[in-house]
């Protein structure tokens, strides 16, 4: 297979990013550092696939069904950290290219850790954060690891930063959950940004999960269940929550590729209407798919709440359980919110 290369200077991605991040750029140098954003994301593609086989192998062996995917950022999201932190270059972002694994148990999130700190492997270790222990004010919890590609066989590579995300199956459906209710909502309630009721909802229901498996609650929210339970009941009533994730899921109309038999990458592409558009990819085909990712994000950059991705997973059930949140599946935190209060 032929993996895609880097074919501009560092000095170049980084003058790309700053563009990017200027809200004064002309279209004609948007265009151009469009092109050489996605080549750079595109070249991450390899340190990318060989780091996740590792976190495969580990993930494995700590709980036998752990779920691993992986993708390349989307630029919207890219364009919008460098936005939030200006000071920061698009060649040291750490979080390009991403692999996850999701398991079952908090328990089983704390084995891979350990199996990383005490494995020996040629790619640096970059940095680590816990967001278990210390979950974010939004209520976000995982935890991220950051690892340098490093190899003698694939020079060319050295240096590409690969972002680990660890999370249990809880954790994902709350993420799910935001992500979804982001879409219809045209808000990044991810970035904490948007309705502060929905914000406020989403942090105590974090808090909530965090005491079912017994780990820290977000700071700043009440420390027992039974505080939570109240609160989270009556923002639940306010806002509709169950009756409004159930009717976007029940919506969504979904186009197939027909060519998904042998598919490894697939492209999503999720309207904020309820429409979904999946594109199966080939493993050669990875130069055709990262192009393609590239057009779909430009033809939807118009369009509030409108987004897409391209992951790689093992087959098309497997993409519906990683990336629920493009199939507006949000059962698992709907069972577990309703636990909660029933």
């Amino acid at each position: 297979m032929n993996w895609i290369t880097l074919e501009y200077s560092k000095s170049q991605v980084d003058a790309a990013g700053r563009t990017l991040a200027d809200p004064n750029a002309t279209g004609e140098q948007v265009n151009a550092a469009l092109n050489t954003l996605n080549n750079w994301r595109a070249a991450h593609s390899f340190p990318l696939n060989t780091i996740q086989v590792g976190l495969r192998q580990r993930a494995r062996a700590a709980y036998e069904h752990a779920l691993i995917a992986q993708r390349l950022k989307r630029v919207p999201s890219i364009i919008e950290k460098l936005r939030r932190f200006p000071t920061m270059q698009l060649s040291r972002m750490q979080d390009i290219a991403g692999c996850r694994a999701i398991v079952e148990t908090v328990s089983h999130v704390r084995r891979i850790r350990v199996a990383y700190a005490r494995s020996q492997q040629q790619h640096q270790f970059v940095s680590d954060k816990d967001y278990i222990d210390h979950p974010k004010e939004s209520g976000y919890r995982g935890i991220h690891l950051i690892y340098r590609y490093q190899s003698e066989r694939k020079p060319d590579y050295n240096g590409r930063l690969v972002e680990i995300q660890l999370r249990t199956r809880l954790q994902h459906a709350w993420a799910t959950a935001v992500e979804t209710m982001s879409t219809f909502l045209s808000q990044s309630l991810k970035s904490s940004e948007g309705s502060e009721k929905w914000l406020r909802f989403f942090t105590l229901t974090s808090s909530a999960f965090a005491l079912l498996e017994h780990t820290a609650p977000v700071p700043g929210t009440p420390p027992d269940l039974r505080t939570l339970r109240e609160t989270i009941g009556a923002l639940e009533s306010e806002l509709q929550v169950r009756e409004k994730l159930g009717t976007y899921g029940e919506a969504l109309k979904i186009a197939e590729d027909t060519k998904m038999e042998n598919a490894y990458y697939f492209l999503l592409s999720l309207m904020p209407q309820g429409y979904l558009a999946v594109y199966g990819y080939e493993r050669e085909q990875l130069e055709e798919a990262t192009a393609q990712y590239l057009v779909v994000e430009k033809n939807l950059a118009a369009i509030p709440g409108a987004q897409a991705v391209l992951v790689a997973v093992d087959s098309l059930s497997a993409l519906k359980r990683s990336y629920p949140n493009y199939y507006l599946d949000t059962q698992i935190f709907v069972e577990s919110l309703s636990r909660i209060l029933e």
